[in-house]
Parts: C-alpha cells; structure tokens; sequence
C-alpha cells in the first residue's frame, strides 16, 4: 500500500496494533524537566553522573533562612544512584535568564583583550555583585557561581594562564574548578583561547513556538564547564618566524594580570531571578512550582521534541494533569508523534484522592505515557532531610534499574525491579481495594510491603482500550527494537533496492529479534521485506517495504493458586 504522506527521503515505520482484548479482561536514557539551583536555561544538556548534573545544575539551592532541593535535582540523584547512564535536562525558568559576563582588559589604555561569560544563567552568577574585600573574598559568591584569574601574563610570547575559580573561595585559600596555561589570542595558534576553552553557546530561535530550536553560535565547542569566551581581540601570527612579536600594537592586547584582594576578578551583568514567596516540596500549587508556572515548561517540551534528542523516558515533576492540562498535553502529543519515549506524568497535587487522580488518568488515552500514586518522601542528599516530591520523580530511576538487572523489556515494577530504596513513605498508604481501584483505571499504584520497602506495583500505560500496549514493558520492548531497526535502516537508505541489500538488512534484524527472544522478550516474531511487498509499482516509488510480525511477552501479573485441602490418607494428583 502506497503512503501518501511520504515526500522527503528517510524511514518510515509504522505500528499497528491487532492484540486488543476482549471486553471485561483486566488487564527505560531519561529527559528531566524543570527548575533547578543553577544552568543554562532551557536548552537541553547531557549530564553523564550525578557529580557532572550537580556540576551543572547544582543540588540545594540556599537561602538567608533555609535551604531547598528541587524536584529535579531528587530526580537526577535517584536516577544515576540506580543505574542511569545518561540524563538529558532542561532547566525550567520563570523569566528571562541571562549570563554574567565579564570584560578582561589588556595592557594597553582601554584595551578589552575578550570577554568571559557564564555558561549558567540567573542573577546569582552574578559573583562581583558587591566589592571584593583585602582578602578577595566576594560577599556575592558562592560555591554555584565562578570567578576567574589572569596570571603568567607574558607581551613576549603572548601567552597567559587563565585560571576559573569557584566564586565563595578567596586569594589566600583558592578552589581552582579548571585552569588553562600558555594560552594565546592568536587565531592561528592550537593555544588560542577560542580553541582551548570554547565558544559557542546556544541559542532559541523561534522562541516560543512548536517550531523553536536550539541554534548554535560560536565556531569552537566548550571544552570549559563553566564559561565560554566571546569578542576576542585577536593577534594573528604574533610572532614572527624569528621568534619575535610581528606587531607591536598587539602586546597591548595581552591581559593583564588580575589583582588579588580587591583587585580580584568576578563576574556581573546577569539577569533572572527566582521570585519571593516560591513554594517546594508538598507546598506547590498550580501557579507556583518551586517558582515557576506550568507555562514555563512549554519551551522545554517544544525543544526536547527535536529528533536529536534522543531519550525513552520523559518527566516534568511538579506538573500536575489535574492543574496544567495544556502543558502536559504538549509533552503526550509529542510522545505520540516521536513513538519513542514514554511520557512519564502526575495527575494531580499532594493532596490528591484516588478519585482525583483516576478521573484524570480517564481523559488520557495514551500509550506512550503512565502515571504513579502516590506522592513519595525520600532523603534529599545534599541536605539530609526528609523531602516530598511527586511521583514522576522516582520512575527514571526506577527505569534505569529495570534495565541495569534486567532488559528494557521486563516489568518496571514488582518488589525484583521496583523496589525504591531513598523512599522513606508514601503520601498514603493503600489498601488491596485502593489498588485495585487505581490500576483498573490505568493508575500505578505505588505501595508499601513488610520488610521490602517502598514499591511500584503496577506498570499500565495510560492506554484505555486493553491490548498488549496497555502495558509499559511492551511499549518499551517496541520503543528498543523500533531504535535499533531505525539504526540499521538507516544504512540502506539510498541504496540499490534489490535482493541484496534485503537480504543485507534482513542478515542483521533477524539475530537481533533472536536476541531478544532469547533475552524473555519476545514469544515470536517474523520479518517479511520480499517482492510479494516490495512489488514493480513499489520500487518504482523508491520505496522498500518490510513488514514486522511481533508477539511480546506478557509478564504474570496475577498469581493464582489454587489450595486444595484434602483428607487424611488422600493421594495426591500426578
């Protein structure tokens, strides 16, 4: 059958679903988004530890009076202590954020030899924001913000150091966070400054839109975690092939070295700032998510829709279906569109009922998404204290553990793989009938057994019509194969449509789904790419059909045992 949608070169794979259900049978990368201490804002970067996301993004955000975690810094921590590899974030804002900057002046009078800018975003970069005192010490920084220094300044060679220091430490007891010698301003040198610590930032166009993206300006990648460089005054071939400085008006453009003690060096200018009165933990409401509203998430959901983006679970704890219906449903739609992540969604605020939480769950039909019941308090690591987050918090990591001691596949739940160790208790406790109530409405119910802890107990998708992607091990056993065929199809893509290279395809797809029912997760499966589907009319097309057969595994969600109780003396059956 012809698609009539196909115009532009590429792969196109679709789905169909034959294993609905009679009537009346009941029957893991990640992408974090949201607020956090520190970061660029909204453009989605990778973090690879818990280490590099606290790097990044910091985790306790401090105030004059106490101290608060994010949602996203519980979740980013619970992924990664589970296993996660990767997480890709996008920092949620409530206004506009900027970064601080910061002029270096040459030798010469009125001389800016470049300017350094923060790679994270907000006032509180803002690490010059009052004097340095004797010692170097800026009242305004702190351990999230940076400062820097110029040191080994030399106009002979034009070479200096450049030194980033973490913003609350001062001259006498210095914390260097990367330091980078002997470099130049000199284009055409490896060592130029450019080069060896970066300069590109990126950038939204069509900001505001479901078309935005992020738009890269600068020519050298970050090679720093901290700043990037801008306006370079640059000395071309500074020396001669004698060794001596070919032009010299560019000593001038050589820093000079940063001062200590009041002389010492920040950073000013940024903008954007958390507002007063911002609400965590079990304290947000609709209009006040740890500061932000739901409209703030919106950018992020529209960039993370971008292909390149690659993740198979998606969170924005703190949104609730119940509150912010119009965001979320940005996030559901673009799970359908993609087919390749599961929309992981909360339905409702703390308080919540069961009620509350179904209803919602009953106006999503969705396979690409789940929610969990519900709220949960985990010990917040960075300050030792008991926290309240939603749900969506903990799923990533619950994910990434499934498929650290199991496979994509398996059951993302259950006291084997469902077990949430930070988890001190639930917002309630439920009743056999509670979860019944919640999971034949598409809820998982998250429960607490005697010396096991904190589980998730259920994994339903948001799906309303029973078929076999009610359930969330199968739609990720079909996100996996359908990555993994989109790779290798990837490779005919402009090749000769013939036998050979079928056959070519066909001699990597059917080991790997061998592979994968050998691993538990497949019953059967059949791959058919011959000439009764790739007839003349469909290769004068350009097109190269196959057709994908696929039986996933159930897994044994309900266990019946029988007890029979018999006489004394009675045999029992072979």
């Amino acid at each position: 059958m012809a698609n009539n949608n196909i115009v532009s070169p590429g792969i196109y794979i679709n789905e169909t679903d034959q294993s609905f259900l009679p009537d009346g049978i009941v029957e893991a990368g990640a992408a974090l988004v949201g607020p956090t201490v520190k970061g660029p804002s909204e453009i989605p970067t990778l973090v690879s530890s818990y280490n590099d996301y606290v790097a990044k993004f910091g985790d306790l955000l401090e105030s004059s009076s106490s101290t608060f975690t994010f949602f996203t810094s519980t979740a980013a921590y619970n992924y990664f202590n589970n296993g996660g590899v990767s997480l890709l974030v996008s920092r949620v804002t409530p206004s506009s954020y900027t970064s601080a900057t910061s002029t270096v002046t040459g030798s010469g009078a009125s001389i800016n030899s470049f300017t350094l800018n923060t790679i994270s975003q907000g006032a509180d970069q803002n690490s010059e924001a009052t004097a340095a005192n004797s010692n170097g010490l800026f009242p305004s920084g702190s351990k999230n913000n940076v400062r820097y220094e110029i040191t080994n300044s030399n106009t002979s060679s034009g070479a200096f150091t450049l030194t980033i220091r973490r913003g609350d430490d001062d001259d006498n007891n210095k914390i260097i966070l990367e330091q980078y010698t002997n470099v130049t301003l000199d284009p055409f040198e490896p060592s130029f400054i450019g080069r060896r610590v970066g300069t590109q930032r990126g950038t939204i166009a069509l900001s505001g839109t479901a078309n935005s993206y992020v738009q890269v300006e600068g020519d050298y990648p970050n090679v720093s975690n901290y700043v990037y460089v801008t306006n370079i005054l640059e000395t071309p071939n500074y020396l001669d092939s004698e060794g001596n400085v070919r032009n010299s008006t560019f000593k001038s453009y050589i820093p000079q070295n940063t001062g200590t003690g009041a002389s010492s060096k920040g950073f000013t200018n940024a903008t954007g700032s958390l507002p007063a009165g911002a609400k965590f933990g079990k304290d947000i409401i609709s209009s006040n998510i740890q500061g932000a509203s739901g409209s703030d998430y919106t950018q992020s959901f529209y960039l993370l829709n971008d292909p390149q983006y690659k993740y198979t679970s998606l969170v924005a704890p703190g949104l609730n279906y119940a509150n912010h219906s119009t965001e979320l449903n940005i996030l559901l739609n673009n799970a359908k569109d993609r087919q390749d992540f599961i929309a992981v969604i909360d339905l409702g605020l703390y308080s919540a009922t069961i009620g509350e939480v179904t209803s919602q769950a009953a106006s999503i039909n969705n396979s690409f998404a789940a929610s969990y019941y519900p709220w949960l308090n985990a010990n917040d690591p960075a300050s030792g204290r008991l926290n309240w987050a939603p749900p969506s918090t903990f799923i990533p990591g619950v994910y990434a553990y499934n498929d650290k001691v199991g496979e994509p596949w398996f059951a993302p739940a259950g006291l084997n793989r469902g077990a949430l160790p930070t988890v001190n208790k639930t917002a309630r406790s439920l009743t056999k009938a509670n979860r019944d109530t919640l999971y034949e409405d598409k809820v998982n119910p998250i429960t607490t057994f005697p010396n096991a802890g904190v589980v998730v107990f259920g994994q339903k998708t948001l799906q309303t019509k029973a078929s076999a992607l009610d359930r969330i091990n199968v739609r990720r056993l079909l996100i996996n194969i359908k990555q993994f065929l989109d790779q290798q199809a990837g490779n005919i893509v402009f090749e000769a449509n013939t036998i050979a290279t079928r056959n070519n395809f066909l001699a990597i797809v059917n080991p790997y789904l061998e592979s994968v029912q050998q691993r538990q997760g497949l019953y059967a499966f059949k791959v058919i790419m011959d000439e009764t589907i790739n007839t003349p009319s469909v290769v004068d097309r350009n097109e190269l059909v196959g057709q994908v057969y696929l039986q996933p595994t159930k897994t044994a969600e309900f266990i019946i045992l029988n007890f029979n109780v018999q006489s004394t003396g009675a045999s029992f059956p072979e």
